[in-house]
């Protein structure tokens, strides 16, 4: 599979996927040294639970009240 290629990136998007999942209730993380990323993004709550993205979006909105820092990016 070539992600270039139209007719296999949704492949590569639904393998991705599985093996994220895979990882997660194994005990890993949907990422490695990098930062969560866009494409991530929609794993963040399934690793670290909504008790912690609350605190984050807490501190988020502390930090940045009228979300003007990198608007979008995260919450």
């Amino acid at each position: 599979m070539l992600p270039f290629l139209p007719d296999d990136y949704p492949k590569i998007q639904a393998f991705s996927d599985r093996l994220i999942e895979r990882a997660l209730k194994a005990g890993g993380t949907c990422t490695g040294e990098h930062g969560i990323g866009l494409g991530k993004k929609k794993y963040l709550e399934l690793e670290h639970g909504g008790p912690t993205m609350d605190v984050m979006r807490a501190i988020k909105h502390a930090l940045d009240p009228h979300a003007i820092l990198n608007p979008g990016k995260l919450f």
